[in-house]
């Protein structure tokens, strides 16, 4: 359809359609046969609810959604994360395992988010069309998307979207989320953790061999997992679990975070919230492992992050020590550091820095004489430890603090 066509083009057969049908199967097939070009109609946890096809049209990746009635995870990944999508608008998107731009649009109605319309831009006229056009296919198909969803009889359809609203934190009270899940699996679900997958570098392009998806499903049959807000949340059971990750994290270039002991499911946007937040350090900084992390392991410098901006608390004399290290190149605070994590004792302080014995008696001495820095004042200890850690953490980086293997407390 050429550009002249648009401007004398209108909606009044899908108008027609919404309300002597009532049908979004229906309703979707017309907007495609307008368009003219293959879409997509998501719900809000990335399901295909419609969609539309032209004859002799081909796309794997278009295919294998419609077959699996979802869209992969680097898709999922891609609307979450997406800066425009999340505001309401619309983007044009090139996907890695496709040919043909996508248009990605919310489809919103009375302020709530229902889902999306993905429509592939098979010759590019889709950038064509005027805005108006698109704002009046929107409201329609959001609208239809809203009865549809209003008809269902419980408040929510499934325990995913229980789950989403929770981690959102719509649930007033303990007592309300536990009357909305007396009939779902939840109501007995008592997982001991969660995992949350970062897809930034993950691909499913492996030649003769299973996509994530598929692997997460044969290794964690009983996860539950889901897409929020671009990362992959699923539930584990065992320690067992937590060891599959290592291999699964090494084959598919993930990032893995092992969330806090879950006591109960109402926990969890406090747990998910230090679990996205260990997650994003993490993928900010070179952490040298198998790409599996545990919200234990990460405690001291998720802490240390928090008040990495309070120079203003540190100790004058420790800051100096900091600056002499910094122009001189010397290790005086890593030094004063295992000495007071290791109890002042010599011999570990010296393990730990792999370092003489006389070089740490001397930097020790030296801390104490030049820097003027209390070592025999034990009330002092918990304010020199601090501080250097806080020091530490600018200077080095959380992999500094970072323990080797992932654990669960």
């Amino acid at each position: 359809m050429d550009e002249h066509k648009w401007e004398s083009c209108n909606v009044k057969a899908l108008i027609n359609e919404f309300f002597e049908h009532d049908d979004l199967k229906q309703l979707t097939e017309d907007t495609g046969i307008l368009l003219e070009c293959p879409l997509l109609v998501l719900d809000d946890t990335f399901r295909v609810v419609a969609h539309f096809s032209p004859p002799n049209f081909f796309d794997r990746l278009f295919k294998e959604s419609v077959a699996c009635g979802i869209i992969t995870y680097e898709v999922g990944a891609v609307i979450s994360k997406s800066d425009a999508l999340c505001s309401g608008k619309a983007d044009y998107i090139k996907l890695d395992e496709s040919t043909f731009k996508r248009r990605f649009v919310p489809l919103i109605s009375t302020g709530v988010r229902l889902g999306y319309l993905v429509c592939v831009d098979t010759d590019g006229h889709l950038q064509k069309i005027p805005s108006q056009i698109w704002q009046n296919i929107e409201m329609i198909l959001s609208k239809q998307l809203f009865i549809e969803t209003s008809r269902q009889d419980k408040p929510f359809e499934t325990t995913e979207e229980i789950l989403m609203h929770l981690l959102d934190g719509g649930f007033p009270s303990e007592p309300y989320f536990r009357l909305q899940t007396a009939n779902t699996y939840l109501a007995e679900f008592n997982p001991m953790a969660f995992a949350l997958i970062d897809l930034t570098a993950y691909h499913s392009e492996y030649i003769g061999k299973r996509h994530l998806k598929e692997e997460i499903n044969l290794h964690f049959s009983d996860a539950h997992e889901f897409l929020y807000k671009g990362d992959i949340f699923l539930f584990l059971h065992s320690e067992r679990d937590i060891g599959i990750f290592s291999e699964l994290a090494k084959e598919f270039g993930l990032k893995v975070i092992i969330s806090g002991r879950i006591k109960s499911l109402f926990e969890l946007p406090s747990l998910y919230h230090t679990a996205h937040e260990a997650l994003e350090m993490v993928l900010g900084s070179k952490f040298d492992n198998n790409g599996v992390f545990s919200v234990a392991n990460l405690r001291t410098p998720l802490l240390l992050k928090n008040l990495s901006n309070r120079k203003d608390l540190i100790s004058p004399k420790l800051l100096s020590l900091a600056e002499h290290d910094r122009e001189k190149d010397t290790q005086y605070c890593e030094t004063l550091y295992y000495y007071l994590i290791c109890s002042r004792s010599l011999k570990k302080t010296c393990d730990a820095l792999f370092t003489h014995r006389n070089t740490v008696l001397y930097r020790i001495r030296r801390i104490q004489e030049d820097f003027l820095i209390p070592l025999d004042d034990t009330a002092a200890h918990t304010e020199l430890l601090l501080g250097t850690a806080l020091l530490l953490f600018n200077d080095k980086g959380p992999t500094f603090f970072m323990n080797k293997l992932p654990d669960i407390e």
